[in-house]
């Protein structure tokens, strides 16, 4: 917990809102030897940038096509396994790299990100068996705020959005985080001079109208349940909300047991 809150602290008393990615380079687990098939993909940010992906194809027509936005740490290898079971039940899973992640190229930046998730939304269509009709977003914490930029300043249409752990706004989050220790709590004013409003999921939420789920835990030690709830709040219908036991988007990690088949259930109702 302690580590989570300083990885975000850091960033936000700092008033640089790209430090709140936090990329690494290197493989941390390689799919196949956990007996996924999988494709490493290559394209393009809409600025030129070299992206990375892995597409993960089912046995079979795909029912519909995810596109996973994961978190801000490491890279889509330390990710794939919140989205790759997916394919083993009949969907195309897409996982990609932002800039700077990976073997993605460039540095990672606000703008720069979002830019890469509406380049990930264009090629998820290129994919085989996808459907413009059939894609589905998963956004996982700081992913789930990226993907509701790219989804609302793109104007792209999902079957549905799956945002587990996401936040309000940078500015909240930040002074959110920092109002909860009292040796911080001086500095929870910072956030909301020196972190950038821009792209925030409070600015797009309310214009995405297709089916939404938001998933949070109550005890979330990295992003406070509150910025869930708001988030949430915020959001026209039709949308629905879960609560996990514990952690920090490990509703399809260490409580999948229970929450695998209950996103199965709802994607089914789709």
């Amino acid at each position: 917990m302690r580590k989570a809150f300083i990885l975000l602290a850091l960033p936000l008393v700092s008033g640089c809102t790209h430090l709140f990615f936090q990329p690494t380079r290197h493989i941390h687990s390689d799919p196949a030897e956990l007996g996924y098939r999988y494709e490493a993909i290559k394209f393009e940010s809409l600025d030129g940038t070299p992206l990375t992906g892995m597409f993960f194809p089912p046995d079979r027509e795909p029912r519909a096509t995810i596109v996973h936005f994961h978190g801000n740490g490491q890279n889509m290898t330390a990710h794939y396994r919140y989205s790759a079971w997916l394919a083993k039940e009949g969907y195309n899973v897409f996982i990609f790299d932002y800039r700077g992640y990976g073997a993605s190229g460039g540095k990672a930046t606000l703008d720069g990100v979002v830019m890469d998730g509406k380049a990930a939304l264009e090629h998820a269509l290129k994919l085989p068996g996808a459907s413009p009709e059939k894609v589905i977003i998963m956004g996982h914490s700081l992913g789930g705020a990226v993907a509701v930029a790219a989804v609302g300043e793109s104007g792209f249409k999902p079957a549905a959005m799956i945002l587990e752990g996401t936040f309000y706004s940078y500015r909240n989050v930040g002074s959110a985080v920092l109002k909860e220790r009292w040796l911080t709590w001086p500095l929870s004013w910072v956030p909301k001079v020196g972190v950038s409003g821009r792209h925030s999921p409070s600015d797009n939420i309310g214009s995405i109208g297709c089916p939404k789920l938001f998933i949070h835990s109550e005890n979330d030690p990295v992003v406070p349940y509150a910025q869930g709830r708001k988030l949430f709040e915020a959001a026209p219908e039709p949308k629905v909300f879960w609560n996990t036991p514990s952690g920090h988007i490990d509703a399809f990690g260490a409580h999948g047991e229970k929450f695998r088949p209950l996103l199965l259930d709802f994607l089914s109702g789709l």
